[in-house]
């Protein structure tokens, strides 16, 4: 019998809080450089049995007229955040435009050991203009040299992470032998983008790999992921586009001989609970008031490859100049998501800028309408569970926690506590062997 299907909940830490507005309700509105603020999410998310936390990044300022960049680099964060926390997952953003794959393996393994087994890897492009001159770069990659330049990227990563098998670390006091030498592995990787001797100088993690994530719904990144990730993180705000690509990507990843299983499609989702809808849609306007609508409408505008001035509020977007945009700055996949959002329900400007504004599916409503949704989701295959963004943080994770998770617990589709002690445990997935260790085996046997 297959092991009963399970949901995953992730909780996205963006700063203060999703709404652009949050750190005008916040109780401490400089806490973006606060562990305190992050402790107190990771032990709400934990408390709840929640999968991982995750943090976002960017490598350039940005957003920092409304409080709600991410501040703090995310491994350094995350290794804090696992001396306070015992079983949550913790999820890092590292790009494979501005890293060197030796010294991402080595933070991500060193977070795994030291969370004893929860680290995961979010492995993103960048296309950001702003970031790349922040990195010595003129203009930034196009898309098929990223791409190239990431499944190259995590091709090394994941070599690294293998150059030791398990059983290499010895330290056997008795016999004076401290490693294996014959278990431990130069990858003398030679490509078109690195040259790496390896092998890695720390030892297998916990998890064998930490566990791999990626987000982006571009084909390139569809491809990468249905290659390597163990999760997926996407933009779906529609049912019917949810479940075609949730069928799509799990398919291409059995061409590549791999379970469909063991890759988790985890779109991002933000509820905003009241008790009743009419609390939850006060509260949302409480919010919504404090924002400078015309910044909202040019960073809307942006994300879609436009000017302010190419947007009407109270007209439909401009499908036909968004389609003719040539802007190759932008993302692709939150596009895509947001016009099927704005088609599906006829939506005009003014109404997508209410909707977050169509990044991420919004939900306004009652824990029990919110609970009721995430299940349709996951038992009809749109998604294997949620990256869950609040309003506030931490108030409106622990109202998700404290009202919500009860009522998926009661459906029977949400742990009730956590069953293992490692992120690779709380999704599922098998722990990966070594690639090296039929190689170790061979000349074992040979000898």
């Amino acid at each position: 019998m297959s092991p009963r299907r399970t949901l995953h909940l992730n909780t996205n830490i963006s700063g203060l809080g999703r709404h652009p507005a949050a750190w005008r309700k916040a109780g401490n509105p400089r806490a973006i450089t606060d562990l305190a603020h992050f402790t107190s999410i990771a032990q709400t998310a934990e408390r709840g049995k929640l999968d991982a936390v995750f943090l976002s990044d960017m490598a350039a300022l940005r957003g920092h007229a409304t409080g709600t960049w991410q501040s703090l680099e995310p491994t350094v964060l995350l290794t804090a955040l696992a001396g306070v926390t015992r079983s949550i997952g913790l999820i890092g953003t590292a790009s494979t435009t501005f890293n060197d794959p030796y010294n991402l393996a080595r933070r991500f393994a060193s977070l795994d050991h030291l969370s004893g087994g929860r680290a995961a890897w979010n492995a993103v492009t960048t296309y950001d203009a702003n970031a790349a001159a922040n990195f010595s770069m003129p203009a930034p990659l196009d898309k098929e040299a990223r791409y190239a330049r990431a499944g190259e990227f995590v091709e090394v990563v994941q070599k690294l992470w293998d150059s030791w098998e398990d059983g290499a670390l010895v330290a056997d006091q008795a016999s004076g032998q401290y490693a294996d030498s014959a278990r431990v592995h130069a990858i003398a990787h030679e490509g078109p983008y690195f040259q790496v001797h390896g092998p890695l100088n720390v030892p297998r993690s916990p998890q064998g790999r930490p566990v791999l994530v990626q987000a982006g719904g571009s084909p390139a990144g569809v491809a990468l992921a249905a290659r390597h990730a163990d999760a997926v993180f996407t933009a779906q705000t529609t049912f019917g586009s949810a479940q075609a690509f949730y069928r799509e990507i799990k398919a291409i990843a059995v061409e590549h001989g791999r379970q469909p299983d063991h890759l988790l499609i985890l779109p991002g989702l933000y509820p905003v609970i009241g008790g009743t809808l009419e609390e939850a849609r006060r509260h949302k306007a409480e919010l919504d008031a404090l924002l400078d609508r015309s910044a909202e409408l040019a960073k809307f505008a942006g994300a879609l490859g436009l000017a302010s001035t190419d947007l009407e509020l109270d007209a439909p977007l401009p499908y036909a100049r968004i389609e003719k945009s040539q802007r190759t700055d932008v993302s692709h996949g939150f596009i895509r998501s947001t016009v099927l959002l704005a088609q599906s329900e006829n939506l005009t400007v003014r109404e997508l800028l209410d909707r977050n504004p169509g990044a991420h599916r919004m939900i306004v409503g009652t824990p029990e309408t919110i609970a009721d949704d995430i299940e349709r989701w996951f038992v009809q295959r749109a998604a294997d569970g949620f990256n869950l963004n609040a309003d506030t943080f931490p108030a409106g994770l622990a109202d998700f926690v404290d009202h919500g998770v009860p009522l998926l617990q009661r459906k029977g589709i949400f742990r009730r506590d956590y069953e293992g002690t490692t992120l690779r445990e709380h999704y599922g997935l098998p722990r990966p062997q070594s690639r090296y260790a039929d190689e170790s085996a061979s000349l074992m046997s040979s000898a």
